[in-house]
């Protein structure tokens, strides 16, 4: 009983220095305010966060799970513009998923990055909300594949959208996923013809009333210092706010 205490204690005192935290964060006058969602899968995290410094128009605080869960269904989560997922979960009760779905049906810009494709592998709804899905396992389909410290050759394929607006084609170094699902309703923006990677990287989809927008790339610093990437990133969190 007194560690369930401390537990809820701990829970409680993260949650009011959150509240302050977001309180103050909504006076700053900062173009776009982004929740950045962590958790499950371990990163560079000095160099990921160098790039959100590095952009001049972004306020941004994170969360890491399974905390950010407790924040769907929550008032402060207005504080937001966009939500980012760079986070690899699988636990989700059916009431915080009724909740994410209201996020999305409020309208919040999401962001989804390389790793979330692997979360919720049980929610087949997540899916369709994301636009696809790594595979780790199946009996209908063959797993996803995945590779490090590939240079990956990044075709731009609507250079007319907001948010590869300015990016010719480019290489990368990076990780590449293999014999992932995408869906047929998703709007592509990157491609590869990379032999070991599907051949989409990158796409908007819509739930509810939100913009989403999914890309494959950013594993490491290699791909968090690569200018293209750091373009498309920003320029991703200025859609799909959606003012």
């Amino acid at each position: 009983m007194l560690i369930k205490s401390l537990n809820r204690f701990s829970t409680i005192i993260f949650i009011l220095g959150f509240i302050l935290c977001s309180t103050s964060f909504s006076i700053a006058q900062k173009a776009h305010r982004v929740l950045i969602v962590t958790g499950g899968h371990d990163f560079e995290r000095e160099a990921f966060f160098d790039m959100f410094d590095d952009m001049p128009d972004v306020e941004y605080k994170e969360v890491i799970q399974p905390v950010a869960k407790q924040f769907y269904a929550s008032d402060y989560i207005d504080a937001f513009d966009v939500l980012l997922f760079y986070d690899m979960v699988q636990d989700i009760s059916d009431e915080q998923k009724l909740d994410f779905i209201n996020v999305l049906k409020k309208g919040k810009g999401i962001v989804f990055l390389h790793h979330s494709l692997v979360s919720y592998q049980d929610w087949d709804e997540f899916e369709k909300i994301i636009g696809g899905k790594y595979i780790l396992t199946s009996v209908n389909h063959d797993s996803s594949t995945y590779r490090h410290d590939i240079d990956m050759p990044v075709k731009v394929v609507n250079k007319m959208h907001p948010v590869t607006e300015g990016i010719d084609d480019f290489v990368i170094h990076d990780e590449v996923y293999g014999n992932f699902k995408v869906l047929p309703e998703v709007s592509p923006l990157l491609t590869t013809n990379h032999p070991e990677s599907g051949e989409i990287i990158g796409w908007t989809n819509n739930y509810g009333r939100s913009r989403i927008i999914y890309i494959q790339l950013g594993h490491d610093h290699y791909a968090y210092e690569n200018p293209n990437y750091r373009r498309l990133l920003e320029q991703s969190i200025q859609w799909v706010e959606n003012k």
